[in-house]
């Protein structure tokens, strides 16, 4: 169980650690991406104001026959659309405590690829 507690701990510390340094206003308002095991989730949100402009899951596409890493770049392409039709060109991303890569790259090389910039 102790283990268990200092991983939720570390994990909390590096979160905290990207919070502190990413930041999204009005101009350029913040790419967060949530990841689980199953899902992952994209929201541009602007911190000042604390709305979300724009967001997309995996819920928005058809995942039939797709790999995870090509699910996470369809949910890329769709909340910088989504991004885009509210007039959001610039972004901060906002990884939480995941490294970048796999999913997580191919979210944000989608998104770039859409039209966002970051």
């Amino acid at each position: 169980m102790k283990k268990a507690i200092q991983k939720n701990l570390a994990r909390g510390r590096r979160i905290n650690r990207v919070r502190a340094k990413v930041n999204g206003t009005t101009m350029r308002p913040r790419l967060a991406v949530r990841r689980s095991l199953a899902h992952i989730y994209a929201q541009v949100i602007d911190d000042t104001t604390q709305k979300t402009l724009a967001a997309a899951s995996d819920a928005d596409v058809k995942t039939t026959g797709l790999k995870k890493s090509d699910v996470a770049a369809e949910v890329g392409k769709i909340v910088a659309a989504r991004a885009l039709e509210k007039k959001v060109k610039t972004v901060v991303f906002d990884r939480r405590d995941k490294r970048y890569h796999g999913r997580i790259k191919a979210l944000a090389d989608a998104a770039r690829e859409a039209g966002l910039e970051f």
